[in-house]
This record gives structure tokens, sequence and C-alpha cells, in this order.
């Protein structure tokens, strides 16, 4: 059974949002077991002979690679991973590798037939220790086309003596009329990943070194990819695709992989608006967030939502203490140890800008939905390929950007010295104190900091909007409605405070709860309930023992996560909760994290090349690894 435990209703009773079965609910916790005892106790797969027939249908054929002499790298695209998929454009996938690692013999007159050759090596890397990293560019989980010839992006990897594998996959900007809704993207890519296990003795590289990588909704889908190995919750999808569950001998295929780079990560939905709302809409004055409006009401009682969720989630810092936030004399729960925490986390990110960064330093900056980010002075900010994605992670907000905020600052004026770029920042009222003698900063308020650094760029109900016009409300698509509502904290607050909200000033609907109350009944074609698939798309359901699904998968060992802390589009609790969580997994090895001073959505990186970053920082973890 799939259960979600919800935030506590402020009168401290315990609500479950939502359960996925028709029996009494419970907001009782899973007993914890050891990682390993309940991780093989979940993924265990029992074969069938006709997973064993569907797999032989998927074998790559070794007499169909072509050349690309420019760069020295074979390739075959249109490699299915399902017997069942309905899109030639999105389900399928490339394979590119180094001509060093194999021998070719020609079967064409543009083919070859190859043989892994173990003996070269690139960079260290040989046929059989090559790792393989997938990019998922999906910004606002858009579609991501599978190629049909050479992809010239792969040519950096393949340098590099990577295999790289662009597999398609389902998104919400595909042309096609098939499936683009949770959790079909996440259950492509899972395919594309057995398939590559399957056809493993045909390829050059070791598919136990499988890394994924993207940003924004791309980040959120390696992050699931990383956290949700081998959950049994996907195999209903699997199986309607017809992806390799075994391989021809009948041994069980894996999901799994070893590292996942996630930029600017879109996820953690279930409680994404409450997120935004308590970090960013309780300082907002403008717009929905305007004083007297009942979408103010509702931002408020959101945020004070959050805070309670945020407590059961037990979360601890590397020394051990329990991260909690506290009722406060200003503010919607702005004391506490998670507080404190998280105000360091942004005095460090500020840190770090003034350790990197040679002054004068011209602030550029510049934010969009596929990264558009470039910034001057010492730093050099990401300048590699663009997401091919149109779609924005939401709807920009109707409320106007707080006067004085780093969005105005990124117009291009050059700071000659730190101190005048620390005058800037306080030009309204003091929150940052400047010591020169060791080039450190201290933040002395997060509000202040939200107001002139992380303005609200979206209108409540950030995520599911009052009239589903935001792109995650299309995530949560079902038959016949081509978009849903999700957060079934909205449907309780509607429904226990809609007279208060009647009464405030604005336009306040009746139709608001009847519509979000019919939208989580919904089902999918698979049968799933909308907190079904909410969960398969909530890396944090699958990590934190708030959630009934914790230590039900296998999460990667390796994690890279980086965020721009201007971000107006999500709450920068969302990366911070996933890499406490993470830090907390008895799977995981290691988490390099870091917020980005001075940027917003986009590959946020504090020095370099966002892609060349990726490549060493894998280079490093396999260094650090025998297996």
């Amino acid at each position: 059974m799939i259960r979600h435990k919800a935030i506590p209703v402020i009168s401290g009773l315990l609500i479950l949002l939502v359960t996925t079965t028709a029996c009494a609910r419970t907001a009782s916790h899973t007993k914890k077991q050891t990682t390993q005892q309940k991780v093989t106790k979940a993924t265990k797969l029992s074969v069938t002979k006709r997973d064993v027939s569907n797999a032989k249908k998927l074998l790559l054929k070794t007499s169909k690679w072509r050349y690309n002499a420019k760069h020295q790298v074979y390739y075959q695209v249109g490699v299915r991973y399902g017997t069942k998929t309905t899109s030639k454009t999105y389900e399928s996938m490339g394979i590119f590798i180094p001509a060093q690692y194999v021998t070719a013999t020609k079967s064409g007159s543009k083919t070859y037939h190859l043989k892994v050759n173990s003996k070269r090596k690139v960079n260290g890397y040989s046929a059989k220790t090559a790792p393989i990293v997938m990019p998922i560019n999906t910004p606002g989980y858009a579609a991501q086309a599978a190629p049909t010839g050479y992809d010239q992006s792969s040519a950096k990897y393949t340098k590099a003596g990577f295999i790289y594998v662009l597999a398609g996959c389902h998104g919400l900007n595909q042309t096609d009329k098939t499936n683009g809704s949770a959790p079909w993207g996440v259950t492509d890519l899972k395919a594309a990943v057995r398939t590559l296990r399957l056809n493993q003795s045909r390829l050059a590289g070791n598919t136990n070194r499988i890394f994924t990588f993207g940003h924004s909704g791309g980040g959120a889908q390696s992050s699931l990819m990383g956290t949700t190995g081998d959950s049994k919750q996907y195999l209903k999808y699997l199986r309607a695709i017809g992806a390799p569950l075994a391989t021809t001998s009948g041994q069980a295929t894996s999901d799994a992989i070893m590292g996942a780079m996630a930029w600017c990560p879109v996820t953690s939905l279930d409680t994404a608006n409450e997120a935004y709302e308590w970090n960013m809409g309780q300082y907002a004055t403008t717009g929905t967030r305007k004083s007297g409006t009942w979408t103010k009401a509702l931002s408020n009682d959101l945020a004070t939502r959050y805070a309670k969720y945020l407590n059961q989630l037990k979360l601890k810092n590397t020394d051990g203490t329990t991260l909690k936030l506290n009722n406060s004399g200003s503010g919607i729960y702005t004391s506490g140890t998670y507080a404190k925490y998280l105000k360091q986390e942004v005095q460090q990110s500020l840190n770090n800008f003034l350790k990197d960064t040679t002054f004068p330093y011209k602030a550029t900056t510049m934010s969009g939905p596929s990264g558009a980010a470039k910034q001057s002075g010492s730093q050099k900010m990401p300048s590699g390929q663009k997401p091919s994605g149109k779609k924005p992670s939401g709807q920009s907000s109707t409320g106007k950007p707080a006067s004085g905020s780093m969005g105005q600052q990124s117009s291009g004026k050059t700071y000659k010295t730190v101190q005048a770029y620390i005058k800037s920042l306080n030009k309204k009222q003091t929150w940052v104190h400047y010591n020169a003698k060791t080039n450190t900063a201290t933040i002395t308020s997060m509000a202040a900091f939200v107001k002139y650094c992380k303005t609200a760029s979206k209108d409540v109900g950030a995520f599911d909007g009052l009239t589903r016009q935001q792109t995650e409300n299309q995530l949560f698509a079902t038959t016949g409605h081509t978009s849903n509502h999700f957060d079934h904290t909205i449907q309780q607050l509607l429904k226990q405070n809609g007279s208060r909200y009647a009464q405030a000033s604005g336009s306040y609907r009746s139709s608001y709860l009847k519509a979000y109350t019919q939208d989580l009944k919904r089902r999918d074609n698979q049968g799933s309930t909308i907190q079904q698939r909410l969960n398969l798309y909530n890396p944090m359901y699958f990590l934190n023992s708030y959630y009934h699904g914790a230590n039900t998968s296998k999460v990667a060992k390796y994690w890279r996560i980086r965020t721009g802390i201007n971000q107006g589009d999500a709450a920068l609790t969302v990366e911070t909760n996933l890499k406490l969580a993470l830090q907390q997994n008895a799977q995981v090895d290691s988490v390099d994290f870091a917020t980005v001073w001075g940027q917003g959505h986009t590959e946020a990186e504090r020095t370099g090349n966002h892609e060349t970053n990726f490549i060493k920082w894998v280079n490093r973890k396999l260094q650090a690894t025998a297996d």
C-alpha cells in the first residue's frame, strides 16, 4: 500500500491528505527497517516467461551502427526500449560510443558491425569501465525528442571517454497524442536504462556506472531517476510499454543508477505550493499576496501548513541536530533550527560568491526556463548547449517584484569594489554586514534576502494554480482532462476556511473547492490516483520516513545539486530538503551541494562551465570507487 502522510491542520489534528485504497485512512508512521532489508524486499522482481520473450525483441542490432568521422564516434539511433511503445518521436534512444572502445567492420554502405575492444583507453577509461551519461533536457517537464541522427551535443562527453545516451521521453510539449503526464517521462527513462543493461554484452560502457543530469524539470526527473531505482510502483507503467524487465537468461533487469546531477530541480510537488509561500510568499505584499485579499490569507495558511509538515520530516544537520521551525513573534514560523540553517545556507552562498569573484564585477545575470544565465567578472557562467524544451516551470505572477530586487541589479551594472556591491544590497535596509579582513559577510535577515534577492514570481497556487493554469497542472492530466489539481492541502484549506476566504477582498469562488475535490478523485489509464502519481514524482517520498515509500527503492550513491539562489521559480527549501534527506540515507555515499549567489533558474555554477563541471565530478566519483 502506498500512503502519503498529510501536513497537519492548524488546529493540531492530523488529517491524511489521501490514501491509495478505499480502506480507512491512518496517520501512523511506517515502522522503519534497515535500508538493506527493506530495499531487498521492495525491489525483488519475479521474472516470467513473458518477460524473457519480451527481452529477446529488444536486443540491440550490432550491425546497424553508423560512424561520425569528425568526432570519431560510432552511434545508433532509433533504439527501442519497449515492445509496446507508441511514439516514434519520443520512445527510442540514441547511443554514442567513442571509436576507441570498439573494433568495426563494414556491414553495409554506411553501417558497421561493432565488437567491443577492451584494450584501448580514453582518458583512463576502457570499454569495460567507461561511464554512461544520460541528459534529461526536459525543463517544465517537457518531452525530450529522441535523436534521429548524430547528436553534436554528445561530442564533449565522448571526448571525455563517456558513453552518451540520449533517451527520448514523454512530456508536456509533445505534439503527438500519446500521454505526456506523470509518471510517463520517468518511466521512459527507466525503460531506457533497463534496455542498456539488457544489452550490456553488446555495448561498450559499464552499465553499473550510469549518471543522469538535467535542469529544472529535467533536474527533477534526474533526481527521480536517482531516488526511485527498481521501485515496484513503476512496474505497471513499465509493463504497459513493454520495457525489458528481464534479460534473455531470466535475470531481472534494473533501472537504478549510480549518480544524479540536478540543476534547480522543480520537484517535491506535494508541498511545493506550501514551501513557496513559507519561503517567499509570506514576505510579498503585491498581486495575489496583497494584504486583505483572500489569496493572501490562503498564502499565509499554506505557509503555516508547511511549517507543520517540515517538523514531521525530522531532517538533521550533519552534526545530528534535528531541524525544525518554531512559531515566531514576526513572520510565519520564521524561527527554530531549520530557519537558522536556511539562513546559514544563504550566507554561505554569498560568501562563496565573494571568494569566487574578482572585482570589478559586472552583474549581468539573467534567468530563463532553459537557463540563460551569464555573468562577467572572474566568474564564467554556463555557456553550454541549452535544453531544447520550451515550457517554463510555471506562470508568471501578476504581482510586481519588490523594488531593489536582484532582478533590477541584474541590468549590467558594474561594481568596482566588494564594498560597493555590499552597499547596493543594503540600499533599502542594512541586512548584510561585511568584514573586509576576512572577505566574508554576515546576513541578519532572511526577510530582507527574500525581499531584495528572491522575490516571488508566481501567484498563490504557484504550482497548482487556482484555475489549473500552471504547467504542473498538466503533469497530472487524465483522459478527457488536459490538466488537474493535485494539491490536497489547498483542497483542505478551501473546505475548512472557505467562508473566511469569501469575506476577504478578491474574487473568491465556491467553484474552486468543487474543482479541487473532483480532480483529486480522478485516476489515470493505469488506475492510479492523483496521489499515487504525485508520490512517483516526489524524490522525498522515497527518502524520508515521513512517507510510506521510504527505503523501498535503490538510491544513487553519488549526487551533485546546484541551484541559483535568486530564482523565483521554486523555494530554496526544495533543494535543501533533498540534500538533507540524501545525507541521512544509508545508500548515499556523497552529496555535492551548493547554492549559487546572483544566479536564477539556470544551470547555476559557482565557476566554470556546467557541462565541464559535471564531467569533472563524474571523473572524481569514479576515481573513488573500485566498481
